[in-house]
């Protein structure tokens, strides 16, 4: 398993500085929130899609892919009935495929609780979304790159609560380049079984995992015990990136990414 944590823990830290506090620390890449770069990923231009390429590689990071993707711009929706909002919203979602392609990463999570909410029927949503994902797979198999749906917990979101409301997307969908990502904070507000039970009854799906404590914060900066869930992703021979999510940000990201990634290393490394 490899080690990437996500850059919005930095704040407003340059770019480059981000990428050399993770290489120095040890992470293998770094996953990109758009919205801490640009207001809308249309303000990246070309050579600023290069640059920051060429940064994560000249620090021998990985651009893993961007996570919450919907921030910015304010208004979109994803499973709106509103066709013109929905189209917009999908126009943008594929042009975040293209910028993900542009930097070279290869992953992109679908969390979005408050843009991908029920406003009328969730049959009706569910259609919609499925329709929505099926054109973003066939953008990201062009661009090389896996859409992946998150499962979030009832408190965050109506639609897609748990990983079987998930596998079952997956299915309906139907596309190589649709699959899931697992959270571990998403997991013990949604799940009634085990992490590592749904992790499992997830396997074949799985292509991106965020590692964090229920508390908010990273890896072994709570009390929660990742050794079930590390076993799990070993049985299940999983090879992806397990990248650190957190939602506190009292303290420096630096120092958040380095004591994540002690817990990282001490759960989830090869050693084990």
């Amino acid at each position: 398993m490899k080690f990437a944590a996500c850059n919005e823990m930095f704040g407003p830290t340059p770019f480059h500085d981000i990428c050399h506090q993770l290489s120095e620390l040890g992470y293998d890449g770094i996953e990109i929130a758009p919205f801490t770069l640009a207001d809308t990923v249309h303000d990246l231009l070309e050579g600023d899609r290069v640059a920051l390429r060429r940064m994560a590689e000249e620090h021998g990071l990985e651009v893993v892919g961007l996570h919450w993707l919907l921030i910015k711009p304010e208004g979109l929706h994803l499973t709106t009935p509103d066709d013109a909002l929905r189209e917009r919203t999908l126009a943008y979602m594929l042009d975040l495929v293209d910028f993900c392609g542009d930097i070279g990463g290869g992953i992109m999570v679908c969390g979005s609780p408050k843009q991908r909410t029920v406003l009328d029927s969730y049959e009706a949503s569910w259609q919609r979304a499925v329709e929505g994902f099926r054109r973003l797979a066939d953008r990201a198999a062009s661009r090389g790159v896996t859409f992946c749906i998150e499962p979030l917990a009832p408190s965050e979101t109506d639609f897609i609560q748990c990983a079987a409301d998930g596998r079952r997307m997956v299915s309906d969908v139907d596309h190589e380049h649709f699959q899931m990502i697992l959270d571990i904070k998403a997991m013990s507000g949604g799940e009634t079984e085990p992490m590592a039970d749904v992790i499992r009854a997830s396997a074949a799906h799985l292509r991106h995992f965020h590692v964090n404590d229920p508390n908010l914060l990273g890896p072994g900066m709570g009390d929660f015990d990742h050794t079930t869930v590390a076993e799990a992703l070993r049985a299940i021979g999983f090879g992806g990136y397990c990248s650190v999510e957190v939602f506190r940000f009292e303290q420096e990201g630096y120092t958040i990414a380095q004591r994540s990634l002690e817990g990282l290393r001490r759960w989830y490394g090869d050693a084990q």
